[in-house]
């Protein structure tokens, strides 16, 4: 096992994005150098306490944590309104800044604003949602996350028949021959990461896989290689 999608379009090498969800929050910047030269992203969940019901980080916390670490952050926004704010998070130097379709009336509108500030741009769709009314958008989007889970809460377990999403995804992606990656977060760990992969995904949130192991690096090199041979 551990073949990835195999359709019109190749699908690039994996992105293994650690999770600080599931990092030590009293030890944020150990935690993010930790993962460096092993991970490829730097996961950040973002949550407001109304869009979904926990509360994290913000922008503030972001704006002081880019700075302590070479990695690109994935800032993965589960808020109300993500078009007040994520484009702070853009400015600040993120890499990737993903919202919710649900959370937004104009996504498309919200990816160009994200461009024009210096960051890419992620659309993120939850457990509850379609994704085929939105592939026609996906032009817009660098990447398309697709939750695992249900949004909102760290180390729940993984639901493989959220992988119907992402198959959908990756066939519209390699028909059009996009370059979009489509990302999966959500319990997501050696014994997962395979069939997300074999779905089409490329690019993998882990956040218990990473941070709950002894070594996270190493964690993140097994990962990498289920899914690289």
């Amino acid at each position: 096992m551990g073949s990835q999608y195999t359709g019109e379009v190749s699908v690039p090498p994996p992105i293994i994005a650690p999770s600080i969800l599931a990092a030590d929050f009293s030890r944020l910047a150990e935690e993010a150098r930790a993962v460096e030269g092993a991970a490829d992203w730097l996961h950040v969940d973002v949550m407001d306490n109304h869009f979904v019901p926990n509360l994290t980080i913000g922008l503030p916390v972001v704006q002081s944590l880019i700075k302590t670490t070479t990695l690109p952050f994935d800032v993965h926004l589960m808020i109300e309104a993500p078009e007040r704010w994520s484009i702070g998070y853009a400015e600040a130097g993120a890499y990737n800044v993903t919202f919710h379709v649900e959370a937004t009336d104009d996504p498309v509108a919200l990816a160009k604003s994200l461009r024009a500030a210096g960051s890419r741009a992620g659309l993120a769709i939850d457990r509850g949602t379609p994704v085929e009314p939105y592939l026609e958008l996906l032009p817009h989007f660098d990447t398309l996350l697709i939750m695992t889970i249900k949004a909102g809460f760290g180390g729940q377990a993984f639901l493989p028949e959220m992988l119907d999403k992402v198959r959908t995804a990756r066939r519209h992606a390699s028909s059009g021959h996009l370059e979009l990656r489509v990302e999966v977060d959500g319990g997501i760990a050696a014994d997962t990461i395979e069939a997300a992969a074999d779905a089409g995904a490329d690019a993998f949130v882990a956040g218990t896989a990473v941070y709950g192991a002894a070594d996270p690096a190493a964690a993140i090199r097994a990962l990498r290689q289920a899914v690289s041979r």
